[in-house]
């Protein structure tokens, strides 16, 4: 049964919450161990929190998840394990996750019990209603994103706070919403006329509407990036990156030249996705098309053995 439940927490899907780090890759503090622990800690939290939000989705959609053709494989719909096992061990996890993120930092526990709502709203109400559908899992990376940059240690802040830049948040969002539209794509594509039967809300969306909403998503992503990494502050704190002389700042994170050169990848790699979702009718997991791909990985590879490069080439 143990097998069952954790089959049940999707850890596929954990690659998701690798977002967590880039609070701690873009200000440069990799040196401090405390913070590096905290953020390990506060991705543990949020593959637990994630886990338990797939269980809470598994136990109220079980017997659509039955009639489709891969979701009726989950160990819930299967009869692997019971709903109510399920549900228990879920209650414990969320306890225990909640627990961790206070002792990380209280904003860290506070983003993590947004993100609970937020997500629990999604799961019982919220998933139903075209367009915001898609908006609060967007707002569900948005979440993960600050939380990263609240595991950081409150007191070692105080010297050189991380600053969140309109640019990082923005381009965070508009990634997370044109993953959520090529996924909802997908499913009406893989699921044809029966797609409503499967998830309501697709009865309100066509792929001409994905395709437009995707078109637009697409040039946010691209231009939030671009300006991000032009701007002089590709750091989560952009204000931190420009003081001079501070012993958090990476040598060379004001450099807006510099990561200019990150986006040909980041190009690529939106290229590629759309590719992969017009001509392979892919990406409806999203994190199974990032591991299976080899193009798509060697791209993300790539970006990040560059932005290291760049933002710690003189450390």
């Amino acid at each position: 049964m143990f097998v069952a439940f954790f089959k049940c927490l999707r850890p596929k899907q954990w690659i998701k919450n690798l977002l967590l780090f880039a609070g701690i890759l873009f200000a440069g503090r990799w040196n401090d161990a405390a913070l590096v622990i905290n953020v390990l800690v506060g991705f543990l939290v949020f593959c637990a929190l994630s886990g338990v939000v797939y269980i809470t989705n598994d136990i109220l959609d079980v017997e659509k998840d039955r009639e489709h053709p891969k979701k009726r494989l989950r160990p819930i719909a299967s009869g692997a394990i019971s709903a109510n096992a399920a549900a228990a061990g879920g209650l414990v996890l969320l306890a225990g996750a909640l627990a961790a993120a206070w002792w990380i930092t209280p904003s860290f526990f506070i983003c993590s019990v947004i993100y609970v709502l937020l997500v629990t709203a999604y799961s019982f109400k919220l998933k139903h209603m075209v367009v915001l559908d898609i908006m609060v899992l967007a707002m569900g990376f948005v979440v993960r994103a600050m939380a990263g940059i609240e595991a950081l240690h409150e007191e070692a802040l105080k010297a050189n706070p991380v600053a969140v830049t309109p640019y990082f948040i923005l381009t965070t969002l508009f990634l997370a919403l044109f993953l959520a539209i090529a996924k909802r794509r997908n499913e009406l594509v893989i699921l044809g006329d029966g797609a409503g039967a499967h998830r309501q809300v697709l009865n309100d969306y066509s792929t001409e509407f994905c395709d437009v909403i995707l078109t637009v998503a697409t040039t946010g992503v691209i231009f939030s990036y671009a300006l991000w990494a032009t701007s002089g502050a590709f750091q989560v704190g952009g204000a931190l990156a420009r003081q001079a002389g501070s012993p958090a700042a990476p040598a060379g994170a004001g450099d807006a030249y510099s990561m200019a050169f990150t986006m040909p990848f980041v190009l690529y790699g939106i290229f590629r996705y759309l590719w992969l979702v017009f001509k392979k009718d892919e990406g409806g997991a999203p994190e199974v098309v990032l591991l299976t791909d080899k193009p798509l990985l060697a791209t993300v590879f790539l970006w990040m053995v560059t932005v290291v490069a760049i933002l710690y080439r003189n450390s």
